[in-house]
């Protein structure tokens, strides 16, 4: 059985940091590209951050790019986000997929086999 769990999230002030960690398992770690994407209410889950099953390919979307980072762990299975000079408009309920697939970027939801229960971060301005 698959299991995908994040945690990290809260409450953070502007300009802040987080860091989500994901911790995976009943998968094939080192061979899944993994991704985060985040969903504010009334609105589509939206990508976020993926990266490659290997670290070396890495994709944001424009509106957190030199802000935030991914990277993971093969050994520890565990993918993170490290989330700097956080804005409101951050403030989403954070998930982490996983994708079995080959060759694909994980920026879209359709490349993901499994998800995580998500995490909520909020950003007070």
């Amino acid at each position: 059985q698959v299991q995908l769990v994040e945690a990290g999230g809260g409450l953070v002030r502007t300009g802040g940091s987080l860091r989500l960690s994901c911790l995976a398992s009943g998968l094939t770690f080192n061979s899944s590209t993994m991704g985060w994407f985040r969903r504010t209410p009334g609105k589509e889950r939206e990508f976020v951050a993926a990266i490659s099953y290997s670290g070396h390919s890495r994709y944001y979307t424009d509106s957190v790019q030199g802000r935030f980072t991914i990277s993971r762990d093969n050994a520890k299975n565990t993918m993170y986000l490290e989330m700097d000079y956080l804005k409101p408009e951050d403030s989403a309920v954070y998930y982490c997929g996983a994708s079995t697939k080959l060759y694909t970027s994980g920026q879209y939801m359709a490349q993901y086999d499994y998800w995580g229960q998500g995490t909520q971060v909020t950003v007070s301005a």
